[in-house]
């Protein structure tokens, strides 16, 4: 095994920093290129089109999400082997993970090109955006097998406790999706369409670099040509574990497009602030979502290596770090949320409605923290179905009905609508913790008996 990736000896707290922090770099750059294609299209264009890349980049999130929770799965098992220095099961995992994946990215980028005029018109596109609503949805749908072949390279990396190269993949990606932005944007006028091909082509770009690293790097363990093939047992076991990771976040990602519906049925400035707001959201999100990822492989190699007390460690101290970073989030966003959403508007309406919203949906970098840490450990110890658990029921109790009841009953504002993000989270961080507190007296009875 590659000792500097092994996460089941040393400090606890130092592990899950030094793995932290390249996957939040890699996030940021992520969400940033994300970011900087709404800033561009601001630039450069009216709201119509804003609302076209708003709509777009969130289908695409959702897309995006549920890839990554199917990858997860990957990851765990990949850990789980390194943790229990079984480099032959390592292989195995790898070899079976790529055999999937290119079969699943090929199914779904043919399924979503056929749907991408239902889905535009499922969203309840403004009018005005439709149509460039659809050329966005179409050129992101064709590089459907980069973004997934990105996510699964880099969660073999992960899974090896490498989260540095990842890192690098995603820099690659953001430099040419910034670059051909101004090019197909400011340059050729291009609007939604130049915003789509600089995204899928810097995801292209950064595919083809992965690759050539994946090659020539040591993960600790080596994959032969016999190893890539379909492993049922294999599969089934990443499956076991990435399926309701990914069910949970599409099903999170749901919500927020319900979210975005009922906003879109207000009006265009009430859709355009909400997918503002949800960009800048999705920066805060960076911190516990690099965290829930961190716990997750350390909880996996440690259970690997029976050593659930460093498992346990790095969920407290994910706890402390993302608790304490929402509570800045909630804090700034009190005061100077003009300072956020001006960035992306010269609209006064659109500016106006995205601060009311941003002041209570900040609330939510708090609550969601506790979820997120608890979701990457009960991932890591492959139990991702308590995760689904606490998502759905705070989907379907709290942040859909919510959001639609705060619309019916105070239309003026955005202000009532944010809070159905944080009371989800709330309940879901909630339920987390009481299957948490049930988890370990169950497994205390055990070893007393």
């Amino acid at each position: 095994m590659n000792e500097k990736n092994d996460l089941t000896t040393g400090s606890v707290w130092k592990n899950l920093v030094l793995f932290a922090l390249p996957y939040l770099l890699a996030c940021f750059m992520q969400t940033f290129y994300g970011m900087a294609d709404l800033f561009v299209v601001g630039l450069y264009n009216g709201s119509e089109t804003t609302t076209a890349v708003s709509i777009g980049s969130q289908v695409m999130h959702m897309l995006t999400v549920i890839i990554v929770g199917f990858a997860m799965g990957a990851t765990v098992r990949i850990a789980r082997c390194v943790g229990a220095k079984d480099e032959r099961s390592a292989a195995r995992t790898v070899g079976s993970a790529v055999t999937f994946f290119i079969l699943f990215a090929v199914v779904l980028t043919i399924a979503l090109l056929a749907l991408t005029n239902g889905i535009a018109n499922v969203m309840l596109t403004p009018a005005e955006a439709v149509r460039e609503t659809k050329l966005y949805l179409a050129i992101c749908f064709a590089g459907v097998p980069f973004i997934t072949a990105y996510n699964v390279i880099s969660s073999i990396f992960r899974g090896a406790g490498d989260s540095r190269r990842p890192m690098y993949f995603v820099a690659v990606a953001c430099v040419v999706n910034i670059v051909l932005d101004f090019v197909f944007i400011g340059g050729m006028g291009l609007g939604a369409a130049g915003a789509a091909l600089g995204t899928v082509c810097g995801q292209a770009v950064s595919v083809v670099f992965a690759l050539g690293m994946l090659k020539r790097c040591n993960l600790g363990f080596q994959v032969t040509r016999q190893d890539i093939r379909a492993d049922r047992e294999v599969i089934s076991q990443m499956l076991k574990v990435g399926t309701p990771i990914a069910c949970q976040d599409g099903l999170i990602q749901v919500a927020f497009i319900v979210i975005t519906v009922i906003a879109n049925s207000r009006g265009l400035i009430a859709s355009a602030a909400v997918g503002i707001v949800e960009k800048l959201i999705g920066f805060m999100f960076l911190v516990p979502s690099a965290f829930l990822s961190a716990i997750s492989a350390i909880t996996a190699q440690n259970m690997g290596a029976d050593r659930a007390d460093r498992a346990r460690a790095s969920l407290r101290y994910g706890l402390v770090i993302t608790v304490c970073w929402g509570m800045l989030c909630a804090l700034y966003n009190q005061f100077l949320p003009q300072t956020l959403v001006g960035l992306f508007s010269k609209d006064a309406a659109v500016i106006v409605a995205g601060c009311a919203y941003m002041r209570s949906y900040a609330y939510d970098t708090v609550f969601a923290a506790i979820h997120f840490c608890f979701s990457g450990y009960f991932c890591g110890d492959q139990k991702s179905g308590i995760s689904f658990i606490h998502n759905i029921t705070a989907i379907i109790l709290v942040r859909i009905p919510g959001a639609y009841l705060a619309s019916v009953y105070f239309p003026d504002s955005l202000y009532p609508m944010g809070w159905a993000a944080p009371l989800g989270s709330l309940l879901s961080g909630l339920i987390c913790i009481g299957f948490y507190v049930y988890c370990r007296r169950r497994e205390k009875m055990v070893k007393s008996a």
